[in-house]
């Protein structure tokens, strides 16, 4: 094996690393190493085998790299670029061969012509600085579920992040040398320094500068991601939302589901125990229903779903959550809130802001006055100011974020987060946000009604968990689009055969926490999603009965109002009931015929552009729309266009 380590490689790796990399016996790591230590020519390279004393290293290295900044006990702060503080769609491409095609929702390019770019971008951006390469699984080891991982980076942050949030494998690559692997390879490019002063301490912190030279290119045909000139996770940390990509893909050849979903226990009466799975656009209530207190959590973002003797069973990708943290408080996150106060926990917070007494505080954190001055990822900050843009620098930013193992949080299932069996699923639930359309929650008619009308046609209001405007209304089906690999009709068909695959399948639910009244206030609580989802239980479990509308199957009144006692202890009224329960017929047949025209220009597109009939849109999404037009037309005529539950029942 040695002979087959190029000379200019070897003299990178010191003997630990070189004796790591030998002992693997993968002919196909080596080749890997060889390819990206001859093109992004480290100084040195560290081969880490997720050992303690490995990743203490890395922990050590991020804060000398000053890439994070020690905060009180086992906490750290890292800051992102100003322009760099959510995932970059533009600047992120699928590479195909000639030929292929996705489809015009996804952002492709030529495969050579997008190699050449980035490769070139890259070629000897590690100059000067130390790689890490680490080892992980995706979902748990030695289970069906487990995609065995490399990534490469120059980053610690990067590095210190993965160990939080995925579980190790240096040991499964060694027990199956032969298992195919995804491959990550990242540089942060040139980094601009912050020199800055904090309550008499000199603070200096890092970040990626040339940002008109990132890139986030995906190579489907290699399964290889290679980003380049940033350091925000969702556009580094090859792991999460990028290996989404790969694993659709690979799923959609054997047979199996990647999906933007939590996993779940929601408890029933009598102790018993239901897992949900749920798909939410970024910012619309994901993290903090898969933490709502009482129940809990396997994961809080990306599940592989497989049929086992025809029952779907998931298990969490990962076995950390980075989360969104605007907005986390003591009242509605009360399990985090905590956690997230607790120094002994390891915690890397970021681009939340710096007080003098190193303390953070992020928007909504409480309802004191917010902090005029400190440190964030605008540089020095001070109530008031503008961002380099013009735009106002609120003291944290919309999308700061925590990194954290679940197995530190209370709430945790500890004997289901690495199952190797998975979870069995009960029931789907896809979320989305909008103030005036949608009730807060509402059940499929049946499967496959709930993966086209409540997932396919899933929309919801943009978020600033993207690079771009906030508040825009997008088609966003199953919380999935950004992520696809395949084209948009093969990945409705691909859920739409798992299904039917299946001898139980899952209850299918959409919820929408946001909906508003014509005076812009809020008619749901955030705290009411419990009693969503306890309905939801009982509905999974044949408990209760419901209300047929044209568009699902809405709760009856009588038993949201036991749940809100008996779950909040506060009453619910009628008059809160029907406001937030009416159809509304008008706002439903514009989304239907927003929709109509999505699906349409992309089947006429796709059917332009490949002959693969499967990657057509399947046929009973347009027999699905036909029919909820039809169905709310005759409701509107009946009943007029907004349509209390009362005159459904």
């Amino acid at each position: 094996m040695a002979d087959k380590l190029a000379p200019t490689v070897e003299k990178r790796l010191d003997a630990a690393s070189l004796d790591k990399v030998y002992s693997l016996k993968n002919d196909a790591i080596v080749s890997f190493l060889n390819q990206y230590m001859e093109l992004l020519d480290p100084d040195s390279v560290f081969v880490s085998d997720g050992s303690d004393k490995d990743n203490d290293f890395i922990r050590a290295e991020a804060l000398n790299n000053h890439e994070e900044i020690q905060l009180p006990g086992m906490h750290t702060l890292h800051y992102d670029n100003y322009y760099d503080q959510g995932r970059d769609k533009g600047k992120t491409r699928f590479l195909l061969p000639k030929g292929v095609v996705l489809g015009q929702a996804i952002d492709t390019m030529d495969r050579e012509e997008g190699l050449a770019d980035v490769l070139g971008i890259m070629k000897g951006a590690m100059k000067g600085r130390r790689v890490y390469v680490l080892f992980f699984v995706l979902g748990p080891a030695d289970s069906e579920f487990a995609q065995l991982s490399v990534q490469i980076t120059d980053s610690s942050y990067v590095a210190h992040s993965e160990i939080i949030l995925y579980r190790p494998a240096y040991k499964s690559f060694k027990k199956y040398p032969n298992k195919p692997f995804f491959k990550f390879v990242h540089t942060q490019g040139e980094l601009y320094t912050f020199n800055l002063k904090l309550g008499g301490k000199d603070l200096a912190f890092k970040v990626s500068k040339n940002m008109e030279k990132k890139r986030i290119y995906i190579d489907l045909q290699d399964e290889t991601v290679l980003s380049a000139n940033t350091q925000y996770a969702g556009n580094t940390i090859g792991l999460k939302k990028l290996a989404m990509r790969l694993g659709i893909q690979r799923g959609s050849r054997e047979g199996w589901l990647t999906e933007h979903m939590f996993v779940m226990d929601v408890f029933g009466p009598n102790g018993r125990v239901s897992y949900f799975t749920g798909a939410y656009p970024s910012m619309c209530g994901k993290t903090s229903t898969a933490m709502i207190p009482g129940e809990k959590i396997i994961g809080d973002d990306i599940a592989y779903v497989r049929n086992r003797g025809g029952k779907a069973y998931a298990v969490n990708v990962e076995k950390g959550i980075f989360g969104i943290i605007e907005g986390v408080n003591a009242k509605d996150d009360t399990v985090l809130f905590k956690k997230l106060h607790d120094k002994g926990t390891e915690i890397i917070f970021s681009n939340v802001l710096l007080k003098e007494d190193m303390s953070v505080y992020w928007n909504g954190m409480d309802k004191s006055p917010p902090p005029t001055a400190g440190i964030n990822y605008a540089g020095e900050f001070k109530a008031g100011m503008k961002g380099p843009d013009g735009a106002d620098v609120k003291p944290s930013h919309k999308n700061a974020r925590f990194t954290i193992d679940i197995s530190a949080l209370e709430n945790a299932d500890a004997a289901m987060l690495n199952n190797k069996q998975g979870a069995p699923v009960a029931a789907y639930i896809y979320g989305g946000r909008d103030v005036d359309t949608s009730v807060p929650i509402e059940e499929s008619f049946d499967f496959e009604h709930g993966i086209v009308f409540q997932g396919a046609f899933l929309e919801s209001e943009t978020t600033a968990a993207t690079v771009g405007k906030a508040g825009v209304r997008t088609i966003n089906p199953m919380s999935n689009i950004d992520f696809l690999s395949v084209p948009l009709g093969k990945y409705i068909k691909m859920n739409l055969d798992f299904g039917a695959g299946l001898g139980i399948k899952p209850k299918v639910y959409r919820v929408n926490y946001f909906l508003q009244d014509e005076k812009g206030e809020w008619l749901n609580e955030r705290t009411d999603k419990v009693v969503w989802l306890k309905w939801a239980e009982l509905r999974a479990a044949g408990e209760v009965d419901a209300i047929k509308t044209p568009t699902g199957l809405i709760p009856k009144y009588d038993d949201l109002a036991r749940l809100f006692k008996e779950m909040l202890g506060k009453e619910y009224s009628k008059d809160d009931y029907t406001k937030q329960f009416s159809i509304r017929v008008e706002k439903q047949l514009e989304r239907l015929a927003r929709l109509k025209v999505y699906y349409e220009t992309e089947d006429k597109w796709i059917r332009a552009n490949s002959k693969d009939e499967s990657t057509f849109i399947p046929a009973v999404v347009f027999k699905i729309l036909a029919d909820e037009e039809r169905l709310l037309g005759d409701a509107k005529a009946k009943h007029g266009s907004v349509i209390a539950p009362d005159k459904l029942a």
